[in-house]
């Protein structure tokens, strides 16, 4: 690999002011040019060493654990010189412990670092859509299409979701518009189904704001299939947390049933489709503190009131989806 100038900014506009939570000064004073000059001195210097596989490992560990510090490291990474390969270069060496699993905690910590920095990448709003235009989010799928429940596996679907997570996290109709023309629903709802409690709530988090997106919306309940496939999930989620109340994850799921209801086919459907217990205050003392919630269940619950449907009425309510 080439090497690339010991000074990858130097008087570039990647100069970043100090971050407002990170006091380095002496004696609790505010951070002085010296010191935010040090930092990007470090932060090119970890990114020189990205180059180099000896000293790869380390760097990711330190650039994952430092990265809040730096505002603009996303187009650093971005624009120096074979960086991103070499992120990308730590995502396919690990493909062949997917299948069969034999992933091992030190191989899940060191690419989540990796991914840790293409978040980074991901959420800044000068390389985001570089980031899509390189179809990056893919090499991505491979680790949600995992259903090991081992930590270290857990762990990578969760950091493989941050990112996802991080480009939907803006509202950008192109970004869900990508994520559409790929598999990421499916994947989500895979997650959904078999996840940790944290890894449903980020999943579900992504289905969220797909859905509130119109193309998104529109894209779900177009078909009966996919409007049926994305409820089903849901419904068991719910009855799940009967069991296992989690009002973070259940916080989501409220939210896309009333998006949901928003489409008047799938409101229609929603009558049949709704779980009873998100109408019989099942969850109501899960939801006393939260009131935002609450008022969403309400909203939800008046917008498919009515009567259920029942036997070959219900039937039809999904069959009316059906694209012709």
């Amino acid at each position: 690999m080439a090497n690339i100038p010991q000074s990858l900014t130097m008087n570039s506009p990647y100069q970043q002011q100090p971050s407002p939570s990170i006091n380095p000064g002496i004696g609790g004073g505010a951070a002085t040019p010296i010191n935010v000059e040090r930092r990007m001195q470090s932060a090119e210097q970890l990114v020189l060493e990205l180059g180099h596989p000896d000293s790869r490992e380390n760097a990711l560990l330190e650039l994952s654990k430092k990265r809040e510090l730096f505002q603009d490291l996303a187009p650093l990474l971005w624009n120096s010189f074979g960086t991103i390969a070499a992120l990308l270069q730590e995502i396919v060496l690990i493909y062949p412990a997917l299948s069969p699993p034999n992933l091992t905690s030190a191989q899940s910590n060191r690419v989540c670092n990796a991914l840790a920095l293409l978040q980074c990448v991901a959420s800044h709003h000068e390389t985001r859509m570089l980031f899509l235009n390189a179809h990056i989010p893919l090499y991505l799928y491979p680790f949600l299409n995992t259903t090991s429940k081992h930590r270290p596996f857990e762990y990578l679907r969760l950091t493989s979701l941050g990112v996802i997570g991080a480009l939907v996290k803006v509202d950008d109709t192109e970004v869900i518009g990508f994520l559409l023309s790929t598999e990421i629903i499916p994947l989500c709802l895979r997650t959904m189904e078999m996840g940790s409690e944290l890894s449903k709530t980020v999943a579900t988090f992504i289905v969220q704001k797909i859905l509130l997106d119109d193309v998104g919306l529109d894209y779900i309940c177009t078909t009966a299939e996919r409007f049926y496939a994305v409820g089903r999930v849901l419904g068991n989620m719910v009855a799940a947390l009967a069991e296992q109340p989690s009002p973070r994850l259940l916080k989501h799921i409220i939210r896309c049933y009333l998006r949901l209801s928003d489409n008047p086919r799938a409101c229609d459907a929603l009558r049949n489709a709704l779980p009873d217990m998100l109408r019989d205050g099942t969850f109501s003392s899960c939801l006393r503190e939260d009131l935002t919630t609450r008022r969403w269940l309400q909203q939800l619950i008046l917008n498919v009131g009515g009567p259920r449907v029942a036997g070959l009425q219900a039937g039809a309510a999904f069959d009316h989806m059906l694209v012709n």
